[in-house]
């Protein structure tokens, strides 16, 4: 279990630079300390999460936050292969996207995502969603240890 004081790992699977940096200064603005570690597309998350080639080095991420319009592999192909792999499935998987699509709502949680978001418009939105994503991993639920 990880200890409730350490900053949580965040790998974010993120696509649009723009979004990147929204993401990125919200977590930044709620002071906990949040780690994010950006990847552009569904392979580089994989080899992230298995730790391969230029991602050997680092840990496993405490949580993803992930995008389904993704190129080379998409979200719902991640979050399908992460759920599948006995090494990986543990890991809390937080969509994070754009569609409103009941469809890719309901495919989400039938993947076993943990929670799906649909992405705000505005910092201030962006910052309310950071602070609750911190709030609630870091602070209520339980995270699984790395195995």
């Amino acid at each position: 279990m990880k200890p409730q004081s350490e900053a949580l790992e965040i790998l974010l699977v993120e696509d649009n630079p723009a979004d990147v940096d929204l993401i990125l200064e919200s977590f930044a603005e709620t002071g906990n300390g949040t780690r994010l570690h950006p990847v552009r597309d569904g392979e580089d998350a994989m080899r992230f999460l298995r730790q391969e080639g230029e991602y050997g080095e680092g840990g496993r991420p405490d949580l993803v936050l992930l995008d389904l319009n993704l190129p080379r592999m998409d979200g719902r192909e991640v979050l399908e292969a992460i759920k599948s792999d006995p090494e990986l499935k543990v890991l809390p998987v937080i969509v994070l996207t754009s569609s409103q699509a009941q469809k890719d709502i309901n495919t989400s949680y039938e993947l076993h995502a943990n929670c799906y978001i649909t992405k705000p418009l505005g910092l201030s939105q962006f910052y309310r969603i950071a602070e609750a994503v911190e709030g609630f991993w870091q602070h209520v639920a339980v995270l699984p240890s790395e195995r």
